[in-house]
């Protein structure tokens, strides 16, 4: 019988097929003492497996790049932490096995991310993945993971770590399906980069048996059970008419009536430049630049390597637009030159800008490399600076980029609420924003953008949200600069047109999102993006707010 779950979903488009679960077992090893003579080889099997894991994951990323490159690096990191691996031969010297040790030193350090309440609560996924991978290693069986099938399938999984995600057969994978994670967990971000239809936080999926045919949803977030012939066509017909219209609209970004918004890509390096064209991107609205300096080691990378990077990704994009994060380092992105050693909650600690000036050298490194990279080229180079709070931190940033010699426009990323509130006072030193609706909600709305039973509180619908997001672009307006959207609520093609009806001047997603956001703005008159987004901020919830603005957006 036809049943239906409702989940977030987090990657557009339809997908139907058979299921098949993700193995995502504990490997529990069994407890066993070795003698002390035994103790110099347990210890070299666990710093091998270590190696090996963190060598796999590098390799992993390195094929899959962009987005996922980032993330599974900071996983390789994970699993070197060396804390962990003096824990682990503690308990080998007293006579553990290598398994058992690893096993139970990651428990422990499961045990302190889980209570931690913030950012790290949220990396127990990526975690455990890392205890599994090394413990299968260590066993010599085969790690959990991705099924295998020689027919296309929907997947299901409780969450899916980084690692499976980054590396999915999308001609097998039609779609997947988790019971945890949220709109921004890394599920979500790399299922978008990806292009695979994906819903996440549906309760009781993992219920489903093998084998039943579902049907996914990734716009509404609808997971159908043993869909009816009927249900079955009306969703393929749909589909395939999204696929048409996106296929005929083509050019810049831009209302029915020639209201341009520029659609610009995230981008976490030279990678992703390939997807980017391809989908028409105006230029970059967001280089996450984290990933050069995840991969460098123990130290930041050498400004020769920064410079070569930028250069290939300003190249990209001649007399286009290019829009550079610096660094942004700390909570989930810890770096050991830059990051506190300990901080009780380093979601609201020492991240981002805050971290740069604690460390100039690190800042004016990359500012010096960004201009290397930029002279000559008829680029327009902006520049922003992540997690700044008050006009304080904006001048600081501005007074950087010029004893650095930088030639670009320099800019402020909104992330927390009291940058939107007080967006004007920022825009006296800087000459643009950039709204990261992602952070901006976690510190909205006090809930942690990692934990799926938090998901509602990080919907970009939610009408607080959309009135900081309008501050900030109505203070724009007024100083004559713009305010652009770089966080991951630009990548939905309805609240795209709510975004544009507050005031934001430009936007930015994954480039898979790209045809299907120029074609729905093309659908609509920048008046009625105004009026379903006074009808969003007019609701009294996310859902409500949906349904307020697509009615309007539909005319009903």
């Amino acid at each position: 019988m036809e049943t239906r779950l409702l989940g977030v979903g987090v990657s557009h488009g339809v997908a139907i097929g058979q299921v098949r679960h993700m193995g995502t077992a504990v490997l529990e090893p069994p407890t066993r003492r070795i003698s002390a003579e035994e103790t110099p080889r347990e210890l070299a099997r666990t710093r091998q497996a270590i190696e090996a894991v963190a060598a796999d994951l590098r390799a992993r990323g390195t094929l899959a790049g962009g987005e996922a490159q980032a993330v599974l690096e900071a996983q390789a990191l994970m699993a070197e932490d060396p804390e962990l691996l003096a824990d682990a031969e503690r308990r080998i010297s007293v006579g553990s096995t290598a398994e058992r040790a690893v096993y139970d030193a990651l428990a422990a350090y499961r045990a302190l991310l889980a209570g931690a309440g913030a950012y790290l609560a949220g990396r127990v996924a990526d975690l455990d993945d890392v205890r599994n991978r090394i413990i299968a290693r260590l066993l010599g069986v085969p790690t959990p993971g991705v099924p295998d099938s020689d027919e296309p399938y929907v997947l299901i999984a409780r969450d899916l770590a980084p690692a499976d995600t980054a590396l999915l057969d999308t001609t097998l994978v039609l779609g997947f399906v988790t019971e945890e994670g949220g709109p921004t967990s890394h599920s979500a971000i790399l299922a978008r980069a990806l292009g695979v239809p994906a819903v996440v936080a549906v309760e009781g999926a993992g219920g489903i048996a093998a084998g039943t045919v579902v049907a996914v949803d990734g716009s509404t977030g609808e997971v159908v059970v043993e869909p009816g012939e009927r249900r079955r066509a009306e969703l393929a017909e749909g589909a395939a008419r999204r696929r048409a219209a996106l296929s005929r609209v083509k050019g810049p970004g831009a209302t029915s009536d020639g209201h341009r918004v520029p659609l610009l890509a995230n981008i976490g390096g030279p990678a992703d430049l390939p997807a980017a064209l391809a989908a028409g991107a105006e230029g970059v609205g967001l280089f996450r630049t984290e990933l050069l300096f995840l991969s460098a080691g123990a130290g930041p990378p050498a400004a020769d390597d920064q410079r070569s990077t930028y250069r290939e990704v300003l190249e990209a994009f001649p007399e286009g637009r290019v829009v550079v994060r610096v660094l942004d380092a700390g909570a989930d992105k810890p770096l050991a030159f830059l990051s506190p050693g300990e901080e009780p909650n380093p979601a609201l600690g020492v991240r981002g800008l805050r971290a740069l000036l604690e460390h100039p050298e690190v800042l004016a490194t990359q500012l010096g490399a960004l201009a290397e990279a930029a002279r000559g080229l008829p680029v327009y180079l902006e520049v922003m600076a992540p997690m700044v709070a008050d006009r304080q931190d904006a001048r600081a940033f501005v007074d950087a980029c010029r004893a650095a010699g930088l030639r670009a426009a320099p800019g402020a990323m909104v992330e927390i609420p009291a940058a939107a509130l007080r967006a004007r006072s920022l825009l006296r030193e800087v000459e643009f924003l950039s709204i990261g609706t992602n952070d901006l909600a976690q510190y909205t709305f006090a809930a942690d953008r990692q934990v799926g039973a938090l998901a509602r509180w990080q919907d970009p619908w939610q009408p607080a949200l959309l009135d900081l997001v309008a501050f900030a672009a109505q203070a724009a307006a007024a100083e004559g600069k713009g305010c652009g959207v770089c966080g991951e609520a630009a990548a939905d093609p309805a609240l795209a047109c709510v975004l544009t009806g507050l005031g934001v001047t430009s936007l930015s997603m994954g480039a898979a999102a790209i045809p299907q956001v120029r074609a729905t703005l093309a659908k609509h008159t920048l008046a009625q993006c105004e009026r379903a987004s006074a009808a969003a901020r007019a609701a009294e919830s996310a859902e409500q707010a949906r349904a307020a603005a697509v009615a309007v957006l539909s005319g009903e």
